[in-house]
């Protein structure tokens, strides 16, 4: 509803208080076009708020200094959002959990009557559960040192480990924490420019007493947006070639993501009916553990160093189990001649 979107953005322009906004800024944040903004601007300044807009490279949109609006009604759709407000457990990794529900009953004491009893009923509704299943979460030990940083604008020493294992030691501007399906990451500035680390890899974090400004216009939800698209793209790539049977494509379809089924559905197939298709992986690690338990209805074409990868172990289970069979087979072949001469004897 546009009386919905009004009032957002004449609370966006109050909040950023003297600092302009520009137009394609309120847009994103609204998820409108800049030309409705432009409409929306003039419906407000024709209500008589002080509204005004400067134009060129440095130029954007404000509200006149000092002036504010009391007005904070919130709509049904709001209260309900705000009802089922989640992420309990990651507020609780950052001490905030409390202040989670403290703050939740002030606002449920702040509504009008009949706004709270939408909150209840929205809240007895819709639950969100942020946690995964059969999964634990990520233990970060100095996560409240990167949290100190974070709130305080104060540079924060890291050790960290990559993903391959590389030890490493460098200082950071700790610009943010996002918490991703149970895990943390903090988003800092280095020499680099911004970069995105594992909490789980931090294996030391000590506080400066140093400080740092943060970039003008910074924003962390945009930022890890576009780090989250680049990693996307330059991600590891590891390729296989599988053959793969009704009965293995179903099982592969259950591990792998659903966007790459479609393509294997343009695989070529052989008289047997079994599939060729191509996955990447990522990293030769990653294959190995979702292709030994897809079973006999999945094998590996190629790359030949992940076949003999597979073979080697193949023949390493084999060595277990197979010893072992045959070591009760072999028992069981010596106890039945012992067993007939008994009955005999039982016999006569």
């Amino acid at each position: 509803m546009r009386a919905d979107r009004l009032l957002s953005l004449l609370l966006l322009l109050q909040q950023a208080k003297s600092r302009q906004l520009t137009a394609e800024e309120l847009a994103r944040r609204l998820q409108v076009s800049a030309r409705t903004i432009y409409r929306d601007l003039d419906a407000l300044s024709s209500a008589g708020v002080p509204v005004y807009a400067h134009r060129g490279p440095n130029g954007g949109i404000a509200l006149l200094e000092g002036w504010q609006t009391s007005l904070t009604g919130l709509t049904q759709p709001e209260v309900q959002a705000l009802s089922a407000i989640a992420a309990p457990g990651a507020l609780a990794d950052i001490g905030l959990s409390a202040a989670l529900q403290s703050g939740l009953i002030k606002l449920s004491a702040a509504l009008p009557v009949v706004q709270r009893s939408v909150a209840e009923h929205a809240r007895q509704r819709l639950h969100v559960d942020s946690s995964g299943w059969f999964q634990g979460r990520e233990v970060v030990p100095h996560l409240e040192v990167l949290r100190e940083g974070v709130w305080q604008d104060r540079k924060v020493w890291l050790a960290y480990r990559d993903f391959d294992g590389v030890a490493s030691e460098r200082v950071v501007d700790p610009y943010g924490l996002v918490i991703k399906a149970d895990r943390w990451y903090l988003v800092a500035g280095t020499e680099r420019g911004p970069s995105v680390f594992r909490g789980a890899r931090v294996e030391g974090a000590r506080l400066q007493d140093e400080g740092f400004a943060r970039p003008e216009g910074f924003d962390l939800a945009g930022c890890w947006t576009a780090w989250c698209q680049r990693f996307a793209e330059r991600r590891a790539s590891y390729v296989a070639t599988l053959r793969v049977t009704e009965e293995g494509e179903a099982a592969l379809r259950r591990i792998r993501p659903s966007g790459e089924h479609e393509r294997w559905g343009q695989g070529r197939c052989g008289r047997d009916g079994a599939r060729t298709v191509t996955v990447d992986f990522e990293r030769e690690s990653i294959a190995v553990s979702q292709i030994v338990g897809l079973g006999r209805g999945v094998e590996v074409v190629e790359p030949a160093a992940l076949r003999a990868r597979l073979e080697a172990i193949v023949a390493d289970l084999g060595a277990v189990y197979g010893a072992r069979d045959a070591a009760r087979s072999n028992a069981g072949a010596a106890a039945a001649p012992r067993r007939r001469r008994g009955r005999r004897k039982a016999a006569s």
